[in-house]
């Protein structure tokens, strides 16, 4: 009987194959569908497919560790764990109440695959069955049907080598020796395997798109219209899918020692699996398309919740700091840069709090100063404050080793807090500072008071000309401090050159001077010395060089040293800062609305910030009354050379004085003036008036990269 039942099993199977190509080549047309949906009518009742999804995988991922075994002639023995879907109370008390179903579908597939049934009428048969359940919860019950006949199979044939039941139950259902005919079974299995992983695919990609929250994607709105249009699509073949693995494993049954491979049957399996990856492709493009449209939807969300948060009153600064720099409790997401330790937000708490907003580019000389500001602050009782860096990245691009390189150095040479990764900063916040704080690429300084009010929304400026003493850094005490000042040389070197304030205590003259033309300094130097001996005064010259040209400049000061030409600064560090404090000045000005025609320092500022658009030399000069003159290098070495033609003057009216009336005489209306202004938080004037003539300066773009 055995026999004759064996020789008929072929005949059946190209019956089997005949009618199932037939179908796979017509289900997609608009009546298979209706078909399909006349069979769906669900009753409301949810299934909580997850934990039997996660039984599922671990039944075949076992067995499939088991076919593999066989295949490769190995003996691996797969330890996949299930994963805690909820209590185990809960997990059988759901599968005991789908216990009959499952059986129900189990015994329909095991019938109707074993008698040579179309496979369409099979998988409709299993719809009609599972009629009053939703789209995911018919997938995931046909595959645990399926589960329990795959499982059992693989089980039997594991055991029927070592165990005397297994081995006779493989005898009265006539299993093949499936060791012995590992070879031919191979492609077979291969392709039965690779079959049911992506009929797991599309399983969990349905499952998906059942969780994703209503809130913010309706079943009516795309992306997410389109992908239910096609589910009911893709549920067909991914249970069609599972009657023709059930058709293979229910083949092998029975077939004893004559079972004859099928190079077709192979190419059935492999074709079905080639169509159910596509669709799962299919719902994994909708599927993003959908996360990104929530991720937008969020995005708009968390943006108006920051908002309404930051322009609302608080007790203290907590909920304003965890909403920009991480709002969750499942890390500690700052680093603390004095011991390199992870820490809470709640470390500042009802603190000032100065954000360091940056991308990765953060320059050597700007750390250096902050650090120096940052360090002394933590010396004084009244300067109470805290730096958070929190690093903006350009998220469309991917992040790279290079990227993680780069911030991992810059983290580590801060003294202050740091956001432990980039990554945290979530795309509401990043818009929020881009579009309200008007970060653009250089770091800006957004200080918080003590119950999270902005009072600054860049105390960059104000921190570099007056350092500590803008504590607390609010536009009143910057306007505060502005009414103290005076054009002066104590402004223009504030806290760079410790030696110039003792100066200017002896009753020195001092000359500050650059340039790039190492002609024009040594003439400048050489006569200046002349005419201060002659005019019996005591004369310091310090070279302060020019901005973004560190090699020439090193250079330079390296000659000005060797020939002892004058002072110089000994790093290009104090350099920069003088250069980036004349900006600061500029800045700070233009944003409480100071014009060049009615504001003293701002057209001095202007001026010196000219000298440094040209590559000729200049020099500023500071006298015993705190005046100060300054002028371009060819007239200024005119007006030396031209001494003797006002020294009477400098005796009676002072050698500075004297110096400026000359240099007024020697002015000509012919000029031109360069400046560039690196565009630091958009506060540049659309109108700026020459320091020299008063007339509207032209404007132009200029794009520049200089690392020299």
């Amino acid at each position: 009987m055995a026999s004759s039942g064996t020789s008929t099993q072929p005949g059946r199977m190209q019956q089997l194959i005949k009618s199932d190509r037939r179908i796979f080549t017509a289900s997609d047309d608009s009546a298979m569908m209706k078909q399909i949906q006349a069979t769906h009518a669900p009753d409301g009742r949810e299934v909580e497919v997850k934990p039997i999804l996660s039984i599922i995988e671990d039944i075949i991922q076992r067995a499939r560790s088991t076919i593999d075994g066989v295949i490769n002639g190995t003996q691996a023995h797969a330890e996949h764990a299930l994963e805690d879907k909820g209590s185990v109370a809960e997990t059988e008390s759901l599968l005991e109440a789908l216990a009959f179903i499952i059986f129900r579908i189990s015994c329909e597939m095991s019938c109707k695959c074993s008698g040579g049934g179309d496979a369409h009428a099979t998988t409709m048969v299993l719809f009609n069955t599972l009629s009053s359940y939703s789209w995911d919860a018919k997938v995931v019950l046909a595959l645990a049907a399926f589960a329990v006949n795959f499982g059992e199979f693989w089980l039997v044939a594991h055991l029927s080598t070592t165990n005397p039941l297994a081995r006779s139950v493989a005898r009265l259902k006539q299993l093949p020796d499936i060791l012995e005919h590992s070879t031919s079974l191979k492609s077979r299995l291969d392709a039965l395997n690779n079959l049911v992983q992506a009929t797991m695919n599309v399983t969990k990609c349905i499952i998906e798109f059942k969780e994703l929250p209503s809130q913010y994607i309706s079943p009516e709105m795309p992306p997410m219209s389109v992908a239910v249009a096609h589910i009911p699509t893709a549920a067909y073949w991914t249970i069609r899918s599972i009657v023709a693995c059930a058709s293979q494993i229910t083949s092998l049954i029975g077939s004893g020692h004559e079972y004859i491979t099928s190079t077709t049957e192979t190419w059935e399996l492999s074709s079905l699996g080639h169509k159910v990856s596509n669709i799962h492709d299919h719902l994994k493009n909708q599927l993003a398309l959908c996360h990104q449209h929530i991720a937008e939807k969020r995005q708009v969300e968390a943006y108006q919740i920051l908002l309404r948060l930051i322009e609302t009153p608080h007790l203290d600064n907590s909920k304003i700091l965890r909403q920009l720099i991480y709002n969750k409790d499942d890390l500690l997401p700052l680093v603390d840069g004095s011991n390199k330790t992870r820490v809470h937000v709640e470390v500042l708490r009802r603190k000032n709090v100065v954000l360091l907003i940056s991308d990765l580019d953060l320059s050597f000389e700007e750390l250096t100063i902050l650090d120096q500001i940052y360090k002394e602050s933590k010396t004084r009782t009244e300067f109470q404050y805290d730096i958070v860096w929190l690093p903006v990245v350009d998220r469309s691009t991917p992040w790279s080793e290079t990227h993680e390189k780069k911030f991992r150095e810059q983290q580590a040479t801060m003294s202050w807090y740091t956001l432990h990764h980039p990554t945290l900063l979530e795309p509401a916040v990043i818009k929020y500072i881009k579009e309200v704080w008007r970060f653009s690429k250089k770091l800006i300084l957004v200080v918080l008071d003590l119950q999270g009010k902005v009072v600054s929304l860049n105390a960059l400026h104000m921190m570099w000309i007056w350092g500590n003493l803008a504590y607390p850094f609010t536009t009143m005490k910057e306007e505060a401090l502005w009414k103290e000042e005076t054009w002066r040389l104590e402004l223009l070197v504030d806290g760079i050159d410790p030696n110039i304030p003792n100066w200017i205590e002896e009753k020195k003259f001092v000359c500050l001077y650059g340039g790039e033309d190492m002609d024009w300094i040594r003439k400048f130097t050489a006569m200046a010395k002349d005419v201060a001996k002659e005019a019996g005064i005591s004369l310091e010259m310090v070279y302060v060089g020019k901005s973004n040209t560190k090699e020439r400049l090193r250079k330079i000061i390296a000659t000005i040293s060797t020939e002892h030409l004058s002072h110089t600064w000994p790093d290009l560090t104090s350099i920069w800062f003088f250069w980036a404090r004349l900006e600061s000045m500029l800045y700070s000005k233009m944003s409480h609305g100071k014009a060049i025609d009615n504001d003293l320092i701002m057209q001095e500022v202007m001026t010196m910030l000219s000298f440094d658009g040209s590559d000729l030399g200049w020099a500023v000069i500071s006298g015993e009354s705190a005046e100060i003159t300054k002028a371009k290098g060819d007239t200024l070495l005119t007006c030396l050379s031209q001494f003797n033609e006002w020294k009477k003057d400098a005796e009676e009216k002072g050698f500075v004085p004297a110096l400026n009336d000359h240099l007024h005489h020697l002015h000509s209306p012919l000029h031109c003036n360069r400046l560039i202004l690196p565009g630091i938080d958009g506060s540049i004037s659309e109108k700026v008036i020459c320091a020299e003539c008063g007339r509207p300066m032209e404007k132009y773009f200029m794009y520049r990269c200089c690392n020299d």
